[in-house]
């Protein structure tokens, strides 16, 4: 089966480019499960009810988050009651929402996706590494495809966490940096890696942000509001080749659009 992931939609311009492409992508692929990171979409910074409803509405089938998913305070009562859009599954319990959701592809093959986030040059929250043992460890041992997101700063911890899952899980993706990497690749047990995803959204800028504003506060040192920008709109993700009968990945190819 292919599983499609699309890394950080950073605002309108991203929502929209995915709205010119999702339906594309899914046909010419024959995509049975598709996935994108929402944690920027409202302007950049967090999620609105009303926009998870619109990427849904796409044929998106889950929303991950990462560090931005709570900074919409409407935005909290949804997760509680909406379990496809997940938030990092290692915050500290107690707080709305769920890093974990199983489900039925459009192949009627069972899957789980999970999310994660890293603690390094990050809020310093649950260990992400036990969390990811933990939940792998609960899923029905049936549910072979496992994807994972893991939002994430440095390289290194991503690259630590694809070994860790390597053999365990069918993907792990990074997201976060709004920054392609180079390396996908499936590892030696199975897993289809990339350290990063890549933003969905407008690259004329400084990941996503109006770039005048990011060099003036490197020049100055002094803080200021911060934009989306909306030109250079480009869709970045990967397209995941997966055995669904043992969940392994056979292959993984990266996906880039230009509006």
């Amino acid at each position: 089966m292919n599983i499609l992931f699309i890394g950080d939609i950073f605002a309108s311009p991203g929502r929209g480019i995915v709205a010119d492409h999702l339906n594309r992508i899914i046909s010419e692929h024959k995509i049975s499960l598709a996935i994108a990171n929402a944690e920027n979409s409202a302007g950049g910074f967090g999620i609105t009810p009303l926009i998870s409803e619109e990427l849904l509405s796409l044929g998106l089938d889950v929303l991950t988050g990462g560090n931005h998913s709570f900074d919409k305070r409407e935005i909290y009562d949804y997760l509680a009651n909406h379990p496809r859009l997940l938030r990092p599954a290692n915050y500290p319990n107690g707080l709305p929402g769920s890093g974990v959701y199983t489900g039925t592809a459009r192949n009627g093959v069972p899957y789980a996706v999970l999310n994660l986030q890293g603690r390094a040059s990050m809020t310093n929250i649950d260990c992400p590494f036990k969390k990811a043992d933990e939940l792998l460890a609960k899923i029905d041992p049936s549910v072979k495809i496992r994807f994972v997101d893991f939002h994430a700063e440095l390289t290194s911890e991503k690259v630590a966490m694809g070994w860790h899952l390597d053999g365990r899980a069918t993907a792990m993706i990074g997201t976060h940096t709004h920054v392609p990497t180079a390396d996908a690749r499936v590892l030696a047990n199975g897993l289809a890696y990339q350290t990063d995803a890549g933003m969905t959204g407008p690259y004329d800028s400084v990941i996503g942000v109006e770039k005048e504003s990011i060099i003036r506060r490197f020049m100055t040192g002094l803080p200021n509001r911060m934009e989306a920008a909306r030109h250079g709109v480009e869709l970045h993700g990967v397209i995941i080749h997966a055995d669904e009968e043992t969940g392994k990945a056979t292959g993984i190819e990266r996906l880039h659009i230009v509006k």
